[in-house]
Protein backbone atom coordinates (compact mmCIF):
# COMPACT_ATOMS: atom_id res chain seq x y z
CA UNK A 1 0.00 0.00 0.00
CA UNK A 2 1.52 3.66 -0.86
CA UNK A 3 1.01 5.96 2.28
CA UNK A 4 0.61 9.83 2.05
CA UNK A 5 3.33 11.74 3.55
CA UNK A 6 1.53 13.81 5.87
CA UNK A 7 4.75 16.43 6.42
CA UNK A 8 4.29 16.81 2.22
CA UNK A 9 0.15 17.59 3.00
CA UNK A 10 0.60 20.17 5.85
CA UNK A 11 3.49 22.27 3.76
CA UNK A 12 0.97 22.56 0.77
CA UNK A 13 -1.78 22.85 3.49
CA UNK A 14 -0.19 25.80 4.49
CA UNK A 15 0.66 27.27 1.50
CA UNK A 16 -2.76 26.78 0.27
CA UNK A 17 -4.36 28.27 3.10
CA UNK A 18 -1.50 31.42 3.33
CA UNK A 19 -1.59 32.40 -0.61
CA UNK A 20 2.35 32.41 -1.21
CA UNK A 21 4.92 29.76 0.50
CA UNK A 22 6.91 33.04 2.11
CA UNK A 23 3.79 33.75 4.34
CA UNK A 24 3.71 29.53 4.71
CA UNK A 25 7.39 29.60 5.97
CA UNK A 26 6.53 32.00 8.25
CA UNK A 27 4.19 30.21 10.02
CA UNK A 28 5.58 26.66 10.22
CA UNK A 29 8.92 28.10 10.41
CA UNK A 30 10.85 26.73 7.90
CA UNK A 31 12.77 27.91 4.60
CA UNK A 32 11.69 28.13 1.53
CA UNK A 33 13.22 25.98 -0.50
CA UNK A 34 12.62 23.24 2.04
CA UNK A 35 8.74 23.87 1.46
CA UNK A 36 8.62 24.55 -1.98
CA UNK A 37 10.85 20.96 -2.33
CA UNK A 38 8.11 19.35 -0.09
CA UNK A 39 5.73 20.60 -2.59
CA UNK A 40 7.04 18.99 -5.27
CA UNK A 41 7.42 15.77 -3.66
CA UNK A 42 3.51 15.89 -3.05
CA UNK A 43 2.88 16.36 -6.21
CA UNK A 44 5.30 13.41 -7.78
CA UNK A 45 3.45 11.31 -5.04
CA UNK A 46 -0.13 12.55 -6.65
CA UNK A 47 1.09 12.28 -9.85
CA UNK A 48 -0.65 16.07 -10.28
CA UNK A 49 0.22 19.45 -10.11
CA UNK A 50 -1.56 21.35 -7.04
CA UNK A 51 -0.87 25.25 -8.22
CA UNK A 52 -0.15 27.62 -10.72
CA UNK A 53 1.28 31.27 -10.35
CA UNK A 54 -0.44 33.84 -10.79
CA UNK A 55 1.86 37.09 -10.19
CA UNK A 56 3.17 36.94 -6.82
CA UNK A 57 0.72 34.22 -5.67
CA UNK A 58 0.47 30.55 -6.11
CA UNK A 59 -3.42 29.58 -7.30
CA UNK A 60 -4.45 26.39 -6.96
CA UNK A 61 -5.64 23.72 -9.26
CA UNK A 62 -8.74 22.20 -9.92
CA UNK A 63 -6.82 18.65 -8.30
CA UNK A 64 -5.33 21.38 -5.63
CA UNK A 65 -8.72 22.28 -4.82
CA UNK A 66 -9.65 18.75 -4.33
CA UNK A 67 -6.39 18.07 -2.48
CA UNK A 68 -7.35 20.95 0.01
CA UNK A 69 -10.44 20.34 1.08
CA UNK A 70 -9.25 16.70 2.21
CA UNK A 71 -6.17 18.03 3.86
CA UNK A 72 -8.78 20.60 5.79
CA UNK A 73 -10.85 17.41 6.85
CA UNK A 74 -7.60 15.54 7.76
CA UNK A 75 -6.11 18.76 9.92
CA UNK A 76 -9.64 19.37 11.29
CA UNK A 77 -9.93 16.01 12.61
CA UNK A 78 -6.16 15.62 13.56
CA UNK A 79 -7.19 18.88 15.77
CA UNK A 80 -10.56 17.11 17.19
CA UNK A 81 -8.18 14.16 18.12
CA UNK A 82 -6.09 16.31 20.42
CA UNK A 83 -8.72 17.85 21.68
CA UNK A 84 -10.11 15.19 22.66
CA UNK A 85 -7.15 13.28 24.22
CA UNK A 86 -6.55 16.75 26.57
CA UNK A 87 -9.64 16.95 27.44
CA UNK A 88 -10.89 20.24 25.98
CA UNK A 89 -13.91 20.79 24.07
CA UNK A 90 -13.67 20.00 20.30
CA UNK A 91 -16.19 23.09 19.27
CA UNK A 92 -16.96 21.26 15.99
CA UNK A 93 -19.02 18.18 16.73
CA UNK A 94 -20.33 18.72 13.05
CA UNK A 95 -19.02 19.83 10.44
CA UNK A 96 -21.04 21.36 6.92
CA UNK A 97 -19.35 21.95 3.34
CA UNK A 98 -21.31 24.25 1.41
CA UNK A 99 -21.17 25.23 -2.29
CA UNK A 100 -22.54 28.58 -3.38
CA UNK A 101 -23.08 28.68 -7.00
CA UNK A 102 -21.25 32.21 -7.77
CA UNK A 103 -25.02 33.72 -9.05
CA UNK A 104 -27.17 32.80 -6.06
CA UNK A 105 -27.45 36.09 -3.94
CA UNK A 106 -25.26 36.90 -0.96
CA UNK A 107 -27.79 37.89 1.10
CA UNK A 108 -30.14 35.04 -0.09
CA UNK A 109 -27.42 32.57 0.81
CA UNK A 110 -26.61 33.94 4.14
CA UNK A 111 -30.21 34.15 5.45
CA UNK A 112 -30.43 30.39 4.24
CA UNK A 113 -26.98 29.52 6.41
CA UNK A 114 -28.19 31.24 9.26
CA UNK A 115 -30.67 28.29 9.76
CA UNK A 116 -28.05 25.71 10.01
CA UNK A 117 -25.88 27.67 12.33
CA UNK A 118 -28.93 28.97 14.53
CA UNK A 119 -29.95 24.26 14.54
CA UNK A 120 -26.21 23.80 15.69
CA UNK A 121 -24.18 26.91 17.38
CA UNK A 122 -21.15 24.55 17.67
CA UNK A 123 -20.78 23.08 13.99
CA UNK A 124 -18.42 24.36 11.70
CA UNK A 125 -19.63 25.59 8.66
CA UNK A 126 -17.33 25.96 5.80
CA UNK A 127 -18.44 27.70 2.68
CA UNK A 128 -17.18 27.58 -1.22
CA UNK A 129 -17.87 29.64 -4.42
CA UNK A 130 -17.77 28.17 -7.79
CA UNK A 131 -19.81 27.71 -10.72
CA UNK A 132 -22.46 25.04 -10.65
CA UNK A 133 -19.73 22.34 -12.96
CA UNK A 134 -17.07 22.71 -10.41
CA UNK A 135 -19.37 22.20 -7.44
CA UNK A 136 -21.24 19.53 -8.38
CA UNK A 137 -17.88 17.63 -9.40
CA UNK A 138 -16.46 18.42 -5.50
CA UNK A 139 -20.04 16.95 -4.43
CA UNK A 140 -20.00 13.65 -6.04
CA UNK A 141 -16.11 13.25 -4.20
CA UNK A 142 -18.06 14.32 -1.13
CA UNK A 143 -15.62 17.49 -1.00
CA UNK A 144 -19.38 19.38 -0.42
CA UNK A 145 -22.63 18.02 2.05
CA UNK A 146 -24.88 20.47 -0.35
CA UNK A 147 -24.59 22.85 -2.99
CA UNK A 148 -27.07 25.98 -3.44
CA UNK A 149 -28.16 26.99 -6.83
CA UNK A 150 -30.44 28.91 -8.77
CA UNK A 151 -30.93 25.79 -11.64
CA UNK A 152 -31.24 22.20 -11.10
CA UNK A 153 -28.43 19.77 -11.66
CA UNK A 154 -28.37 19.40 -15.26
CA UNK A 155 -28.92 16.30 -16.53
CA UNK A 156 -26.13 17.03 -19.32
CA UNK A 157 -23.16 16.84 -16.00
CA UNK A 158 -22.50 13.03 -15.22
CA UNK A 159 -22.90 13.39 -11.07
CA UNK A 160 -25.25 11.42 -9.26
CA UNK A 161 -27.49 14.28 -7.53
CA UNK A 162 -30.69 15.07 -6.24
CA UNK A 163 -32.66 18.60 -6.28
CA UNK A 164 -34.20 19.41 -3.39
CA UNK A 165 -36.31 22.36 -4.57
CA UNK A 166 -35.93 25.35 -1.20
CA UNK A 167 -38.69 27.87 -2.74
CA UNK A 168 -39.20 30.62 -5.09
CA UNK A 169 -39.24 34.46 -5.29
CA UNK A 170 -40.78 36.81 -7.37
CA UNK A 171 -38.58 39.87 -8.50
CA UNK A 172 -38.03 43.23 -7.14
CA UNK A 173 -36.68 46.30 -8.92
CA UNK A 174 -34.77 48.75 -6.56
CA UNK A 175 -32.96 52.00 -6.92
CA UNK A 176 -32.01 55.33 -5.20
CA UNK A 177 -35.00 57.32 -3.97
CA UNK A 178 -35.06 59.65 -6.48
CA UNK A 179 -34.82 57.15 -9.52
CA UNK A 180 -37.14 54.78 -7.76
CA UNK A 181 -40.40 57.61 -7.31
CA UNK A 182 -39.21 59.09 -11.09
CA UNK A 183 -39.60 55.27 -12.46
CA UNK A 184 -42.21 54.04 -10.22
CA UNK A 185 -44.90 55.97 -11.66
CA UNK A 186 -46.53 54.11 -14.85
CA UNK A 187 -44.52 50.75 -13.79
CA UNK A 188 -43.51 48.53 -16.06
CA UNK A 189 -44.16 51.10 -18.94
CA UNK A 190 -41.82 53.33 -17.36
CA UNK A 191 -38.90 50.60 -18.13
CA UNK A 192 -38.83 51.39 -21.48
CA UNK A 193 -35.43 53.50 -22.05
CA UNK A 194 -35.15 53.42 -18.37
CA UNK A 195 -31.60 52.98 -17.32
CA UNK A 196 -31.15 49.35 -15.91
CA UNK A 197 -28.45 47.41 -14.30
CA UNK A 198 -28.61 43.93 -14.97
CA UNK A 199 -27.30 40.17 -14.79
CA UNK A 200 -25.14 38.73 -17.48
CA UNK A 201 -26.71 36.64 -19.61
CA UNK A 202 -25.47 33.49 -18.74
CA UNK A 203 -27.67 33.65 -15.59
CA UNK A 204 -30.89 32.04 -14.69
CA UNK A 205 -31.81 35.32 -13.80
CA UNK A 206 -31.34 37.48 -16.50
CA UNK A 207 -32.66 35.10 -19.22
CA UNK A 208 -35.97 35.27 -16.63
CA UNK A 209 -36.32 38.71 -17.25
CA UNK A 210 -35.37 39.03 -21.04
CA UNK A 211 -38.36 37.07 -21.54
CA UNK A 212 -40.37 39.21 -19.06
CA UNK A 213 -39.16 42.27 -21.01
CA UNK A 214 -40.16 40.78 -24.45
CA UNK A 215 -43.65 40.01 -23.79
CA UNK A 216 -43.88 43.45 -22.41
CA UNK A 217 -42.52 44.66 -25.37
CA UNK A 218 -40.36 46.87 -23.00
CA UNK A 219 -36.64 48.33 -24.03
CA UNK A 220 -34.41 49.58 -20.91
CA UNK A 221 -30.86 51.20 -21.45
CA UNK A 222 -28.71 48.51 -20.36
CA UNK A 223 -26.01 50.71 -18.10
CA UNK A 224 -24.21 48.15 -16.96
CA UNK A 225 -24.15 43.62 -16.85
CA UNK A 226 -22.86 41.98 -14.25
CA UNK A 227 -22.41 38.18 -13.10
CA UNK A 228 -21.84 38.88 -9.49
CA UNK A 229 -24.95 40.06 -7.52
CA UNK A 230 -23.24 41.89 -4.86
CA UNK A 231 -21.10 44.23 -7.42
CA UNK A 232 -24.37 45.01 -9.37
CA UNK A 233 -26.39 45.91 -5.94
CA UNK A 234 -23.73 47.87 -4.98
CA UNK A 235 -23.45 50.01 -8.54
CA UNK A 236 -27.76 50.41 -8.55
CA UNK A 237 -26.81 51.83 -4.83
CA UNK A 238 -24.59 54.87 -6.33
CA UNK A 239 -27.18 55.63 -8.53
CA UNK A 240 -26.18 54.07 -11.52
CA UNK A 241 -29.89 52.74 -12.54
CA UNK A 242 -32.53 50.20 -11.18
CA UNK A 243 -31.40 46.97 -10.71
CA UNK A 244 -33.63 43.47 -10.07
CA UNK A 245 -33.29 41.60 -7.19
CA UNK A 246 -35.33 38.57 -5.00
CA UNK A 247 -38.28 40.29 -3.71
CA UNK A 248 -37.87 37.78 -0.33
CA UNK A 249 -34.86 39.66 0.37
CA UNK A 250 -35.99 42.95 -0.09
CA UNK A 251 -35.84 44.52 3.66
CA UNK A 252 -32.69 43.31 3.53
CA UNK A 253 -31.32 45.08 -0.01
CA UNK A 254 -33.36 48.36 0.94
CA UNK A 255 -31.23 48.51 4.17
CA UNK A 256 -27.91 47.34 3.25
CA UNK A 257 -27.76 49.15 -0.16
CA UNK A 258 -29.70 52.14 0.68
CA UNK A 259 -32.67 51.77 -2.34
CA UNK A 260 -36.25 52.15 -2.26
CA UNK A 261 -38.31 49.01 -4.07
CA UNK A 262 -39.78 50.49 -7.08
CA UNK A 263 -41.89 47.90 -7.81
CA UNK A 264 -42.61 43.56 -7.41
CA UNK A 265 -42.81 41.63 -10.49
CA UNK A 266 -44.66 38.66 -9.08
CA UNK A 267 -44.74 37.09 -12.87
CA UNK A 268 -40.83 36.29 -12.66
CA UNK A 269 -40.25 33.83 -10.33
CA UNK A 270 -36.58 32.76 -9.54
CA UNK A 271 -36.06 29.14 -8.00
CA UNK A 272 -33.52 28.09 -5.46
CA UNK A 273 -32.19 24.56 -4.88
CA UNK A 274 -30.15 22.36 -2.45
CA UNK A 275 -28.71 19.58 -4.43
CA UNK A 276 -27.19 16.84 -2.52
CA UNK A 277 -25.76 13.00 -3.09
CA UNK A 278 -28.94 11.56 -1.11
CA UNK A 279 -32.51 11.19 -2.19
CA UNK A 280 -33.62 11.67 1.25
CA UNK A 281 -31.64 13.97 3.74
CA UNK A 282 -30.47 13.15 7.39
CA UNK A 283 -28.39 15.45 7.92
CA UNK A 284 -29.98 17.50 10.91
CA UNK A 285 -28.71 20.44 9.62
CA UNK A 286 -29.53 20.51 6.35
CA UNK A 287 -32.95 19.33 7.33
CA UNK A 288 -33.28 22.39 9.89
CA UNK A 289 -31.67 24.43 6.61
CA UNK A 290 -34.67 23.47 4.37
CA UNK A 291 -37.15 23.96 6.78
CA UNK A 292 -36.25 27.86 7.23
CA UNK A 293 -36.11 28.15 3.57
CA UNK A 294 -40.17 27.35 2.96
CA UNK A 295 -41.33 28.38 6.24
CA UNK A 296 -39.13 31.68 6.68
CA UNK A 297 -37.43 32.76 3.38
CA UNK A 298 -38.63 31.29 0.36
CA UNK A 299 -43.01 30.91 -0.78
Amino acid sequence: MEWLNYHHLLYFWSVAKNGTVAKACEELRLAQPTISKQIGLLEETLGEKLFTRSGRHLVLTEMGRIVFKHAEDIFSIGQDLMNTVKGRASGSSIRLNVGIVDVVPKLLATRLLNAAVRQSPAMRLICWEDKLDQLLADLAIHGLDLVIADTPAPPTIKVQAYNHLLGESGVTFFARSKLAAHYRRNFPRSLHSAPILLPTSNTVLRRLLDDWLTRQELVPTIIGEFEDSATLKAFGQEGHGLFPGSTAMEKEICRQYQVQVVRRVDSVRQKFYAITVERRVKHPVIMALFDTARREVLS
